[in-house]
């Protein structure tokens, strides 16, 4: 019989000595050894790396912060804008003085001729007050809104002007100065505003900052929100003009579809307001004895006021139910 001790001995050591061999010599000639030399030097310096990363991102986003907090501190100091403000908003070059001599005129004339044509000495009062006070005011409004739909209009085409001019190598100010030169109104004061406020040493990006103040538009706020945070901290301005562009287009179609939704309960609210108006004179042409009451007799000037004091009050609720901010 066969001695097995000497075969089972040979095949034990041969077994110990090819464990050894893979635990040791396996990884120095596979490579394995280098590679996870390579993987630990990766994982030491990769931490490293995004704390870098990480402390960049946290410095630009308290720029960013800081930005937006002065802006919202000095929109807040400048919430209650004085008359020469209102004006200049208005694009009228008139002074305080100035206007109130047109108001005081234009009352003095209702005055007048509402007591001339019978309407008593309280409807008097009523009309002066409504054209020397309510009247200016709502010129100043009707030609605010009036300055900033034409320059909402030029807007988006301005800020691809200036996007092309920085992506063909212009600095940001020449490519201002392109958009002042060539504009419409009132887009092309408004920038020339902007460059005469650098050249006299001012900051780009808070002289840009600063076209909030008359014309005082989100879209304008935009653009100077991203002209400013890029001056203090760098970044690819063409770009983030160009994303503003898009959304400054994007609101504009919004704003279009605003308007055509609500077309029918404007449509309701301007037939409402016209029809006791409307009526009125109408009954005046065929019954001039029967209508002259309401302007004539104190009882009908009270009934006169209060209708059109709930009128007003109808026609302003309505109008704050169609309007939308976005």
């Amino acid at each position: 019989m066969m001695n097995l001790q000497p075969l089972a001995l040979a095949f034990l050591a041969a077994t110990t000595i090819g464990g050894l061999a893979w635990v040791f010599l396996y990884p120095l000639l596979s490579g394995e050894k280098k590679a996870e030399a390579r993987r630990t030097s990766i994982a030491h310096s990769e931490p490293t790396a995004v704390r870098q990363t990480e402390r960049t991102q946290r410095s630009r986003r308290e720029q960013v912060e800081g930005t937006l907090r002065e802006l919202d501190a000095r929109r807040q100091k400048e919430a209650k804008l004085s008359l020469s403000k209102r004006l200049t908003q208005a694009g009228l070059d008139w002074t305080p003085r100035k206007f109130w001599i047109i108001s005081g005129v234009l009352a003095a004339i209702g005055f007048a001729l509402t007591y001339m044509v019978g309407g008593g000495l309280l409807g008097a009062v009523g009309f002066a007050f409504a054209a020397g006070f309510g009247l200016p005011r709502w010129l100043l409004g009707f030609l605010k809104k009036r300055r900033e739909a034409a320059f909402l209009k030029a807007l988006p085409d301005a800020v691809d002007v200036i996007v092309r001019g920085i992506k063909a190598g212009l600095p940001l100010f020449e490519s201002l100065k392109v958009v002042a030169n060539d504009s419409p109104e009132p887009l092309k004061s408004e920038f020339k505003a902007i460059i005469e406020t650098q050249t006299i040493g001012m900051p780009l990006g808070e002289a840009c900052a600063r076209l909030y103040e008359s014309m005082p538009v989100p879209e304008a706020n935009f653009f100077g929100i991203v002209v400013s945070i890029q001056q203090k901290s760098g970044g690819n301005l063409s770009e983030a003009l160009g994303n503003l562009s898009k959304v400054l287009r994007d609101r504009k179609k919004m704003k279009e579809k605003i308007k055509a939704m609500s077309m029918e309960a404007k449509a309701s609210a301007g037939i409402i307001g016209a029809l006791p108006p409307t009526v009125m004179i109408l009954t005046y042409i065929t019954a001039p004895d029967y209508i002259s009451l309401l302007w004539t007799h104190s009882t009908g000037q009270l009934m006169l006021v209060a209708c059109m004091v709930w009128m007003s009050t109808g026609i302003f609720v309505m109008k704050k139910m169609i309007n939308f901010d976005f």
